[in-house]
């Protein structure tokens, strides 16, 4: 028989940097999970991704067992990574933080394709481009 499912949270974790402080205490401490035990097993799982935020999906069941799903880094922490820029611009419509070549986010969409709602990797440089454009990169065309 299958466990009973109890909780789905969803958090956003530094690779290899999971503490029982918050976020990650907080949020998961309701649902009865041992937080250390999930740190630890996180750590380990996420300690080669280097220092990205990683997005896990953790699924809590009624026996306080838990599984957690790993996602690939952030679309903008991507972006910044591959232009070298410490942050997105304040007004992306006004000010333009970087450019951003068609090589660049084909490589992105190829690591994210796995989590895009899309199986398609034009439709995935599309959602890229968009997030780009969002963060006030210009995309080259």
């Amino acid at each position: 028989m299958a466990k009973e499912l109890k909780a789905i949270v969803k958090i956003n974790i530094a690779a290899g940097k999971a503490t029982p402080a918050p976020p990650i205490g907080p949020s998961l401490a309701p649902h009865g999970l041992n937080i250390s035990d999930f740190c630890q097993r996180f750590n380990e799982a996420t300690r080669a991704m280097g220092d990205c935020t990683v997005p896990a999906e953790v699924k809590i069941y009624q026996d306080r067992t838990f599984e957690f799903r790993i996602k690939t880094p952030l679309t903008s922490e991507l972006i910044k990574k591959a232009l070298g820029i410490p942050k997105g611009s304040s007004e992306p419509n006004k000010k333009k933080v970087g450019t951003i070549t068609k090589a660049q986010l084909r490589e992105i969409a190829e690591k994210k394709l796995p989590d895009l709602n899309t199986k398609d990797l034009e439709q995935a440089i599309k959602i890229v481009a968009g997030t780009a454009k969002n963060m006030g990169i210009n995309v080259e065309e």
